[in-house]
């Protein structure tokens, strides 16, 4: 990313930064971003914020279809497994992908939990149609080259089976300078390209919701944690809703940035 043209394309949307780079350019952000989450939250007050989101937007979807059981299930980069609580009596083995060696427990809810180191080649040490379900929140933006990680994604994934994604799809600021709250690496994924990336996939899109608006976002009531809310995860959905028409992947001023910034992907291999 060297001269403006390449800029124009990458903030805009056209392309995502990361997706090209060779191996050495990937084991570099790798190295960047392995401690990279777990040092923004360590020894602060920690309380997991997705549960009612991750319920509405995504396994609502699952439960409706009758007596659904996991026999393994792989969370992508879901640390300490809280993303899996609203489904843990539903699964039989869990296998969680993480980097970091700070945000790992040994059981969830009593349920043994296996955990694997990523390669930052992107490979998964794990054979074809292996998964009835697999998880992915807030994890592919932290990744340089996502579309090598979700054929793997795919790859793992049994006929049959789902792939929940949350996403930001918008750049998160310009990421060649430090940024407040965020790693050093991490910048959203344009939801053209990951529509893009699903349909090379040949997975079927079961539900597609826009989320995470950042008014919102910034309301405090006390430890105001809306993602755990249903009243705000139904007031957020219907605002992103309504302003979707301001999508736009990077915001050059405030009026830029009245507009959802995530998507929350159910997706089926068929």
């Amino acid at each position: 990313m060297t001269n403006k043209t390449d800029l124009r394309d990458y903030f805009s949307g056209k392309k995502l930064y990361g997706d090209d780079f060779n191996l050495r350019q990937i084991k570099e952000w790798y190295k960047d971003e392995k401690e990279g989450y777990s040092n923004l939250i360590l020894n602060k007050p920690y309380k997991y914020e997705f549960h009612e989101l991750n319920k509405i937007h995504g396994y609502n979807r699952l439960n409706k279809i009758k007596n659904i059981k996991f026999d393994k299930i792989l969370s992508f980069g879901g640390s300490k497994g809280d993303e899996l609580l609203p489904i843990i009596n539903k699964i039989n083995e869990i296998y969680i992908i993480e980097p970091s060696k700070e945000l790992r427990v040994k059981k969830i809810k009593g349920k043994q939990v296996r955990y694997i180191s990523p390669k930052p080649s992107g490979k998964i040490p794990f054979k074809n149609n292996y998964f009835d379900l697999i998880t992915c929140f807030g994890t592919l933006h932290h990744v340089p080259n996502v579309s090598y990680v979700f054929k793997e994604l795919v790859r793992v994934l049994k006929k049959g089976g789902f792939l929940l994604i949350r996403e930001p799809i918008v750049s998160m600021g310009d990421w060649r300078k430090p940024r407040s709250g965020l790693t050093k690496r991490e910048r959203g994924i344009p939801l053209n390209i990951l529509r893009k990336i699903v349909e090379q996939n040949n997975l079927k899109i079961i539900s597609e919701r826009l989320v995470l608006f950042p008014l919102l976002r910034r309301i405090s009531f006390g430890n105001y944690k809306g993602g755990n809310s249903k009243f705000w995860v139904t007031i957020d959905y219907l605002l992103s809703k309504i302003f979707s028409w301001n999508r736009r992947y990077h915001a050059t001023n405030f009026f830029h940035k009245i507009r959802p910034q995530s998507v929350f992907l159910v997706l089926r291999k068929d």
